[in-house]
């Protein structure tokens, strides 16, 4: 939860900003900062990777996901971590194709009855009669 509209309204009440931000252990910097609305470098970065995200994960027809994106914008050259690629693929609602599930075609009849052992779990051969097990 951020604690920047509550300075704001203590700033239009006319209280003291410094002591605000110190009650609330936010610096006066990040205050105003945030204030101005200028987005930071690290939010402009991710959004030109997000853009070069999404133009890779169209290229792909939407099979790639955040490895294969990775290893793709690593190989054009672009410096990032594939946490940051997964990161910002889960935030633009990008993910890739995986394969299905193995369906369970057989389904054991619980009820049964289970067949007798006619070989009583004896597999080795016989050395007097070739073929007999």
């Amino acid at each position: 939860m951020t604690v920047h509209p509550f300075i704001e309204a203590e700033k239009t009440a006319g209280h003291n900003v410094k002591r605000a931000c110190e009650l609330l252990k936010v610096s006066r910097a990040a205050f105003y900062a945030r204030r101005t609305g200028n987005p930071g470098p690290r939010a402009v970065r991710d959004a030109e990777l997000t853009e070069q995200i999404t133009a890779v994960h169209e290229q792909s027809r939407g099979t790639y996901g955040a490895p294969r994106v990775h290893a793709v914008l690593k190989h054009q050259g672009q410096e990032c971590g594939r946490r940051r690629v997964a990161r910002l693929m889960r935030r633009a609602g990008l993910a890739g194709r995986h394969r299905r599930r193995r369906h369970r075609t057989t389904i054991p009849d619980p009820h049964a009855v289970t067949r007798p052992d006619l070989v009583l779990r004896d597999f080795r051969p016989d050395p007097e009669a070739v073929d007999t097990r």
